[in-house]
């Protein structure tokens, strides 16, 4: 790819970033091309759908955040790893609004281009959990499946308007469901 084809692509995938952010995945792309200074061809010749800009957005964040658990589970312990890496998880799906349902439908298609990225990030929320629960502070009862719906559910919960505190308060309550005090 020439220099200025990949400026411009890595420039409209910092845009619609912020522009998703802002209006959700259902943002117009017209208004991302203009934001990143290209014509609306210039976005459809790197990014023929929504979901394909879409797809390549979430792709890097997922990554990002399976590489994040990694970094979690090596500096903190297994119940801090926990408790961090599901609040950030969370604050990532919070801050790009309606991006929850494209993690499920991905999830749940292996034909989707996220469909990997979204089976590696629940594994390392499972792998985290999973730590947790083998140092004896986090229930065994709950699995990365379970994980991931809850992280879901907060998700969904903080993208409705007037719910944000709500969608904290509980995150505590169900985080505090899922770690035990006791020490591994």
């Amino acid at each position: 790819m020439r220099a200025d084809a990949q400026a411009n692509r890595d420039r409209l995938l910092v845009v619609a970033g912020a522009v998703f952010a802002e209006q959700g995945v259902e943002a117009s792309m017209r208004d991302i091309a203009r934001r990143a200074g290209v014509g609306l061809a210039t976005l459809l010749r790197h990014f023929p759908t929504r979901e394909a800009l879409l797809e390549a957005l979430l792709r890097t964040s997922f990554d990002e955040l399976t590489a994040r658990a990694a970094e979690v589970e090596a500096t903190g312990s297994p119940r801090e790893a926990l408790m961090t890496w599901v609040r950030e998880f969370v604050g990532f799906t919070t801050d790009n609004h309606g991006v929850v349902t494209s993690m499920v439908k991905a999830i749940e298609e292996p034909e989707s281009a996220l469909h990997a990225s979204c089976v590696a990030l629940r594994a390392a929320g499972a792998r985290i959990l999973g730590a947790a629960q083998a140092a004896d502070v986090a229930r065994p009862d709950i699995d990365g499946e379970d994980l991931f719906a809850l992280v879901s559910a907060f998700a969904w919960l903080g993208d409705q308007p007037g719910h944000e505190a709500r969608a904290k308060r509980l995150f505590d309550l169900v985080m505090g469901s899922i770690l035990t005090e006791r020490a591994g």
